[in-house]
């Protein structure tokens, strides 16, 4: 199977993505795409995540990595059909594979949630060495279950850093420290923010009094290894379950 036919069949057009939104994500390295998810399905979500936690326990998150002052959550593939939206959107996808240039399957699908007091972390790239603005590897996306504010906690970027051809732990000399160039990526919940994994990123703290939940469909090139590998952790219900187009994207 083809990409081509992939995003075709998920209903991924020349249109799904303007002009405008294509240059925007190529210059800044983020592209905000709102109301991918209805306020129904933010609740259906954030229920859901909370039921799988409590049923995980101290075990949640584990198949990838846990993370003190937060509520992790992986292998969400697995754990519901509901989750399939987040790397099946077209408009989602379009970014995605606009990034990758059509060579992109799906590494992981998490989820976080900052707890009060918590969540800061140091301005990072999602790979581990500068690389040219033709030779991108991994693509993120960030679901904001809650709307994303300065207070609890909201994502920073700095925009253009994907196209420095430099990682921060290399660049500054404190990544945690605010950067002059940062923004905070602020939102209504059930929007989604498709961002070029190699332009810096993080999450900040959370000064609300509740936890600011987001989930993460993490995408890189076909011919890297996945985060969470998905022939190992897919159960035979859910492969079973899975349309062709999706072992496309999950690499089954």
């Amino acid at each position: 199977m083809e990409y081509q036919t992939v995003l075709a069949e998920l209903g991924v057009a020349e249109s799904t993505l303007t002009a405008d939104e294509l240059n925007f994500l190529d210059k800044q390295g983020y592209l905000p795409l709102a109301d991918i998810l209805t306020d129904e399905q933010v609740i259906q979500f954030r229920q859901r995540l909370s039921e799988i936690s409590v049923a995980e326990g101290e075990k949640a998150g584990t198949e990838v990595h846990q993370e003190t002052g937060t509520m992790r959550l992986s292998n969400l593939v697995d754990k519901d059909p509901m989750f399939d939206i987040c790397y099946t959107h077209p408009r989602v996808l379009a970014a995605i594979s606009h990034v990758l240039q059509g060579d992109f399957k799906l590494s992981s699908l998490n989820s976080r949630a900052s707890l009060p007091g918590e969540g800061l972390q140091a301005l990072h790239a999602d790979w581990g060495a500068p690389v040219a603005p033709d030779a991108f590897q991994v693509c993120n996306s960030i679901w904001l279950l809650v709307d994303f504010t300065e207070e609890n906690g909201a994502t920073r970027v700095v925009p253009g850093s994907h196209l420095k051809q430099q990682i921060p732990s290399q660049a500054l000399d404190n990544p945690e420290a605010p950067h002059p160039d940062e923004i905070l990526l602020t939102g209504r919940a059930g929007t989604v923010v498709v961002f070029n994994s190699h332009t810096w990123h993080g999450g900040t703290t959370n000064k609300s009094d509740s936890p600011r939940y987001a989930m993460h469909s993490y995408f890189c090139r076909r011919h890297q290894p996945q985060q969470l590998d998905q022939k190992a952790h897919l159960s035979d219900e859910t492969v079973k379950r899975l349309s062709p187009v999706q072992r496309y994207i999950l690499d089954l």
